[in-house]
């Protein structure tokens, strides 16, 4: 297991979702959705700051065919910036083919209608994010996906 802290995000336009794993844990869990805008990067850093990750690792969504799209773009652009923002810790990005999907489909199950879902939907996908990469830091004993490089 790490010996760190991990985050998950996955990064929207709207709406940003953030998940945690603890030192040693390998169980991921929601912990806030961040409004996306100007006070993003700001809101993100005060979590890192909390949470004091190893890595941080950003959902990137590639289409089904796996090819980077307009939202994957989006995303490795704010992944960038948030690499900048919170240097030294590692931003990597890891796929997250149909996370949010997953996620209905979890909150479905425990009863949550999809009109109720809305305000936990990002964080939920956020925890899919983190819990894959998770699950391949422990099949591999690697930090899964690619590192973001900063800009700085």
């Amino acid at each position: 297991m790490p010996d760190s802290a991990r985050l998950g995000v996955d990064w929207g336009k709207a709406r940003i979702g953030i998940a945690a794993a603890g030192a040693r844990t390998s169980f991921a869990y929601p912990v806030q959705t961040v409004t996306a805008g100007p006070a993003e990067l700001g809101a993100l850093r005060a979590v890192v700051e909390e949470y004091e990750p190893g890595i941080v690792y950003v959902g990137l969504p590639i289409n089904l065919r796996g090819e980077y799209g307009p939202a994957a773009e989006f995303v490795i652009a704010r992944a960038r910036a948030l690499a900048d923002s919170i240097a030294p810790t590692e931003v990597r990005l890891v796929d997250e083919r149909m996370s949010t999907a997953a996620a209905s489909r979890s909150l479905g199950s425990a009863g949550r209608s999809t009109r109720s879902q809305r305000g936990i939907i990002d964080q939920a996908a956020a925890v899919e994010i983190l819990q894959a990469a998770l699950d391949a830091e422990a099949r591999t004993g690697l930090p899964a996906g690619e590192v973001v490089e900063r800009e700085v």
